[in-house]
């Protein structure tokens, strides 16, 4: 089904595989005629000539990317905006996107969210941008619709950010990297990896790209294959499936940890582009004759069948097939998981969902960017067609991406037959996704075609007892599962007809509704602010030393973003850094924000020109031991904040506040094994925190010591490798040494650490 290459390999005419070794290049020169170098065929990728013609620095080896568009949605684009004119913004410099898809329901915390809408609609006036009000479209599908375009980049802030499928490299990053982008400042990163995805065969009916997606995610997330890579899809497999089916599979390499992904273009692309009237955007996108790739996954379609990835991971993947032969082997593999993702913090079984030994689940959501497409719901209605969801327990959901599919819907009939099952169809939406909407029961079980289910993503919170469980699949199967009235059942055992459905783009929708400026600044408005808009904190510049304390240490394999900032309900306060800071790591570790504002007093006492030791207990003692050494390191010149440590944390959303909050309570640093994605990395320097890394094995520390960094700042500036770190013991009047490492920093990344921030790194510059 799934097989990945041991090492690099060639891909000749589009169709044949040649892997690297040793008579690699004698069979490339028999079938081709001519010799052909390594670095030569690396070039004719698809990828590699996509970011040559978007990158400014002149070397292919470290790239300066500037983007053709930008996008975000409502809890992003006012932190974004916030931060930009603090920077001094005048004006949006390439379009700009602000939907409203996740905080629609204005349901929150009063005003707040209704406030954000309004703040956006009139930025986009002000600085020229555009504005989709909430329930017309996720933002994800308005830029397939509307902003995508063959050979074109787009930076999104939601790590979704994914059209590949269209021929547009796409990239979700934390809204630091927008804000650069609207200062007309770079991307900047080296020249990524570039793996190919090989398909073959055509899929057998009732499997979706969802099943596609996550058998890929299965193969590839724990190994690391894709990791901060670019995955290019090729091969005569792609031919087979429909563009929907491919934006379906796209959007799910975020699951990947890839860096991004194109496909090779061909009609049925060309055609989704003239069914949304911008035929002339369409580009033919192939890779050269021969093209090397880092690595090769191939997959052969006709083998996939409907898959489910379990709690509490897209990766945590299993045939549905394969499930309900094994239940109890299966069932008892995701508790044993579980205690690790929820630290047992709540009791976790799953054996009361087997009900004369079938598998029972209570709900089920077909939404958002990967399962509100107009062909997932056509092929969910015709498998739900005739059948009803039952009276009891079970409830299924349907989002449509855009107000387009369902004007669609209505139109071809669709819809009617989804809603006469007693199912519920509802506007465009993300908050499934995130845990924002269609909370289900404690101890329910919900599957859903949506992009993740993480711990909490279904409106659990662990620390009142409230649990539930998110299983991934495709809407196929969903309605499968629904028509058999919540009996976990795959949509290869439905046995009726899947009918083919012509899509019409109904572009007065927009037309009607979308504030588009046409990119035309209108310094006259007035932006609305709400009450709980509030501006970024003072942050100061990273000083000649840092005494730093440990105030959280996770040993998880894998930290989330939406466990170092929750998501769902404290959606609302990403406008209110101070409002937002006081969730951060609530779920996974209460105690945090009491620790780090702890700490944080000596700071703030320091930055005000007063002794630190008044404001905090602790200080002259562990001063006293520093200055045994150091004698030089006085509180003039020694900066005081905390640090986490966490083996391999930011998987997950984009969300720069999983760095911002830290930020803000005074954090100066994460200490890791390693970064689960490029993003969570360049958030924490984009904030002025340092990325450190440290060898997997004993920890030199633990929770609540003290750390102490000399000359961090000018380790900094120096570039220097290895970073000298110390343990403070008081009890034994000690100084106990260990080695940290910052990894690569681009020269830009080292000054905006020693300004502090982005923010102060961009008025420094206009000063």
């Amino acid at each position: 089904m799934i097989k990945l290459s041991e090492g690099g390999a060639y891909l000749l005419g589009g169709t044949d595989i040649v892997y690297d070794g040793a008579d690699a290049a004698a069979q490339i020169k028999s079938r081709t005629g001519r010799e052909i170098t390594k670095a030569e065929a690396a070039q004719n990728t698809m990828a590699y000539g996509i970011l040559k013609a978007h990158n400014t620095s002149g070397s292919m080896e470290k790239l300066k990317i500037k983007f053709d568009k930008l996008t975000s949605h409502d809890i992003t684009f006012v932190g974004i905006i916030q931060t930009a004119r603090a920077s001094g913004l005048t004006r949006f410099p390439i379009p700009y996107v602000l939907t409203n898809c996740h905080n629609s329901l204005c349901a929150v915390g009063g005003t707040i969210n209704e406030d954000d809408h309004m703040f956006g609609l009139t930025c986009a006036k002000r600085y020229g941008g555009v504005y989709v009000p909430p329930h017309q479209a996720v933002i994800h599908q308005f830029a397939r619709e509307m902003l995508a375009g063959g050979g074109k980049m787009i930076l999104g802030s939601d790590s979704h950010t994914r059209y590949g499928a269209l021929g547009t490299m796409a990239m979700g990053e934390g809204g630091p990297e927008l804000v650069k982008q609207l200062l007309s400042q770079t991307y900047d990163i080296n020249m990524p990896g570039v793996v190919g995805v090989y398909l073959t065969g055509k899929p057998v009916k009732g499997v979706g790209p969802q099943d596609v997606a996550l058998a890929i995610i299965g193969a590839v997330f724990g190994n690391g294959y894709v990791k901060n890579k670019v995955m290019e899809f090729v091969g005569p497999g792609v031919a087979s499936l429909s563009a929907d089916f491919r934006i379906g599979i796209d959007v799910m390499t975020t699951e990947t940890t890839c860096l991004s992904s194109i496909w090779q273009t061909d009609e049925q692309i060309k055609e989704f582009y003239d069914i949304h009237g911008r035929v002339e955007e369409y580009q033919e996108l192939k890779p050269g004759e021969v093209s090397y790739y880092d690595g090769m996954i191939e997959v052969n379609l006709s083998e996939i069948r409907p898959m489910i990835a379990m709690p509490f991971h897209p990766s945590n993947t299993y045939t549905i097939d394969e499930v309900n032969a094994n239940l109890q082997d299966v069932l008892h593999d995701v508790e044993e998981r579980a205690k690790v993702s929820l630290d047992g913090a709540v009791p976790y079984s799953l054996q009361d969902k087997v009900v004369n030994g079938r598998f029972m689940v209570d709900q089920g959501i077909i939404a958002g960017c990967a399962g509100g497409g107009f062909e997932n719901i056509c092929a969910a209605a015709d498998i739900l067609k005739g059948s009803c969801i039952g009276a009891d327990g079970f409830t299924l959901s349907v989002y449509p991406a855009s107000m387009p599919i369902y004007m669609e819907l209505i139109r071809n009939g669709c819809a009617a037959t989804i809603l006469e099952t007693g199912a519920v169809l509802k506007t465009a939406f993300c908050g499934p996704c995130f845990g924002a909407g269609d909370t289900p029961a404690n101890n329910a079980f919900s599957i859903r075609h949506s992009t993740r289910n993480f711990p909490n993503r279904e409106g659990s919170k662990l620390q009142s007892g409230q649990i539930a469980s998110v299983a991934l699949m495709d809407a196929r199967s969903i309605a499968a599962t629904a028509a058999n009235r919540g009996v976990l059942t795959p949509a290869t055992e439905f046995d009726g007809t899947l009918g083919r459905y012509k899509y019409h783009f109904d572009a007065n929708i927009y037309k009607n509704r979308v504030f588009d400026s046409k990119g035309v600044a209108d310094e006259s408005v007035e932006i609305q602010f709400g009450p709980n808009i509030k501006d970024w904190p003072a942050m100061g510049a990273l000083p000649e030393n840092l005494v730093l304390r440990v105030v959280s240490e996770i040993h998880d394999p894998v930290t989330t973003t939406d466990e170092l900032i929750p998501s769902g309900e404290t959606s609302s306060y990403r406008s209110n850094p101070l409002g937002l800071a006081e969730f951060t790591l609530s779920r996974k570790d209460p105690a945090y924000v009491a620790r780090a504002k702890d700490i944080q007093k000596a700071e703030t006492a320091r930055m005000n020109g007063e002794h630190p030791c008044q404001a905090h207990p602790d200080i002259k003692p562990v001063m006293r031991v520093i200055r045994k050494t150091y004698a030089d390191a006085t509180h003039e010149n020694t900066g005081f904040g905390s640090t986490i440590f966490a083996v391999k944390p930011g998987d997950g959303s984009a969300r720069e506040q999983a760095a911002s909050c830290q930020k803000v309570l005074g954090g100066w640093a994460n200490i890791a094994n390693e970064y689960a994605t490029k993003r969570y990395r360049s958030n924490l320097i984009n904030w002025g925190m340092l990325p450190f890394l440290i060898p997997a094995g004993d920890l030199p520390f633990q929770n609540l010591d003290y750390l102490f960094l000399p000359g961090i700042r000018k380790a900094v500036e120096e570039k220097a490798e290895v970073i000298q770190a110390y343990r403070v013991s008081v009890e034994e009047d000690s100084l106990t040494a260990f080695e940290l490492r910052l990894g690569e920093l681009t020269d830009e990344e080292r000054q905006i650490i020693l300004k502090g921030c982005l923010i102060n790194y961009n008025r420094v510059g206009l000063n």
